[in-house]
């Protein structure tokens, strides 16, 4: 845990069991549990909140108001914009861009938790998309915004819709 160069903002909880990696910066109002992992040069805003067994890789950009319900992987130069959640097992992949109020959902039609829905490398999320639990979305692809997200996604491919259709 080097935690060399850690800026951390006004008000923000940094637990002490948190592994956070050199060059990180946490914003202010921010909640990081014990049990997170934060890597390298990763940039996080205001209002953030990551709960244990978030795992954040390299180079990251965690916007303003994005939680994490733990136990979910964050790969390296992923990108979550403004007020995304990411629900509990998921996992992003590297270069993933995830617009503004992307949720992901990790609760079946009984209200089970199950969490795991995967998304690959290089994908572009867009705002408001709704991301079922389970579902694999293959690298390379691009979801419209405002789309439902229920079944697998092939890799480089466009979704769109509700539910998300290939076009």
């Amino acid at each position: 845990m080097k935690r060399e160069n850690l800026k951390v903002g006004m008000y923000s909880i940094v637990d002490e069991n948190a592994e956070i990696d050199s060059n990180v910066t946490i914003g202010n109002f921010c909640v990081i549990h014990a049990g997170v992992i934060i890597g390298q040069g990763t940039v996080i805003r205001d209002y953030v909140e990551l709960r244990s067994g978030t795992v954040v890789g390299k180079n990251c950009q965690i916007d303003s108001r994005v939680s994490s319900s733990g136990n979910n992987r964050i790969g390296n130069n992923v990108i979550l914009r403004y007020d995304s959640i990411i629900a509990k097992g998921c996992d992003i992949g590297d270069g993933t861009y995830v617009c503004p109020r992307v949720m992901t959902n990790n609760l079946d039609t009984e209200g089970h938790s199950i969490g795991r829905a995967k998304v690959g490398k290089n994908c572009f999320i867009g705002t408001n998309a709704v991301l079922q639990h389970g579902i694999i979305i293959g690298d390379n692809v691009i979801i419209g915004s405002m789309s439902f997200v229920n079944k697998n996604c092939d890799s480089d491919s466009t979704y769109i819709g509700a539910p998300a259709k290939k076009i």
